[in-house]
């Protein structure tokens, strides 16, 4: 019998990693063997796109599949960073895990980061979504059933109006010409609800939308049941 590859999958909550794990099921070689997320110890919330613990949680629920948080001092060294990534990809391996998978788009430099993490750990690096035009996957993703909400804005590059919204088409259709349409260069982050990754849907509640140095950050947690 054909042997499949298990991958730990890079989660950061929003919608690219989504995305390739999305892609990653339609692949009859791959088995997912959990979500791997850093954590802002401080805020316990994943770092950069300031999804509570909770969401993720709830997240890491509906894709059926287990939670590898990983806790970073706040602040936090690159070499603390390492550090901690180093003691993940040893249990990676010791758990027989094959891949580590990522849902960059097309910055050269972020991938080649991961590729010399990863090279002497034994885990091979995938990107599923690697070069596939930007402005197609985002409407693809939207067409395929994708939900995500904008939590984190790069205020330097795109209005702080955005922070909450939908990624939908009608936000697609007002980005300004130069912002990358899934937001790879760091514009935007997102935290996804629904989509086809997910057995059933996450209901967020909004909350404030805070301004903290150059970011808006718009905070979502799991709506609770009445």
């Amino acid at each position: 019998m054909h042997r499949m590859t298990r991958v730990l999958l890079s989660w950061s909550s929003g919608k690219d990693s989504a995305w390739a794990l999305h892609v990653l099921h339609l692949r009859s070689e791959y088995e997912i063997a959990g979500l791997l997320t850093t954590l802002n110890s401080e805020f316990d919330r994943v770092a950069m796109h300031g999804t509570r613990r909770s969401v993720l949680e709830a997240q890491a629920k509906a894709a059926s599949l287990p939670l590898w948080d990983v806790p970073l001092p706040w602040p936090c060294s690159n070499a603390d960073y390492e550090v901690r990534m180093r003691e993940v990809c040893q249990r990676a391996v010791d758990e027989k895990i094959n891949a580590v998978a990522f849902g960059d788009l097309f910055l050269e430099d972020v991938r080649a980061y991961r590729e010399t993490q990863l090279r002497e750990t034994g885990l091979q690096p995938l990107f599923p979504l690697w070069q596939m035009p930007t402005a197609a996957l985002a409407r693809e993703m939207i067409a395929g059933g994708l939900r995500a909400k904008l939590t984190c804005v790069d205020t330097h590059q795109l209005s702080a109006d955005f922070a909450g919204r939908d990624f939908d088409e009608r936000l697609l259709n007002e980005l300004p010409i130069e912002i990358d349409p899934c937001g790879e260069r760091g514009e935007f982050h997102t935290c996804v609800s629904s989509g086809p990754m997910f057995h059933s849907p996450i209901e967020l509640e909004p909350g404030e939308i805070v301004i903290r140095d150059r970011f808006a950050f718009a905070d979502f947690q799991v709506r609770k049941a009445s």
